[in-house]
């Protein structure tokens, strides 16, 4: 099934909604890193660190691409 459109058809709509989920990773992965090592699985959490702090470089640059943008708009 296929997704419905953005109901914007707006770049920066685009953009916080990339950052938006980027960010919501690095929260939900840090429930999955404390399951796995209550667990025991070191290896899992390790990678599920490496994820996060993936999403976390994404969500950083994203904010401050958007930052950016709306300041230039703004000018």
């Amino acid at each position: 099934m296929a997704e419905p459109e953005s109901p914007l058809k707006d770049k920066n709509y685009n953009l916080v909604w990339a950052v938006h989920q980027s960010l919501e990773n690095v929260w939900r992965l840090d429930g999955y890193i404390k399951d796995a090592e209550r667990q025991g699985d070191e290896e899992l959490a390790r990678w599920f660190r490496r994820i996060q702090e993936n999403n976390q470089k994404a969500g950083d640059q994203g904010k401050r691409l958007l930052v950016e943008r709306i300041t230039k708009e703004n000018d």
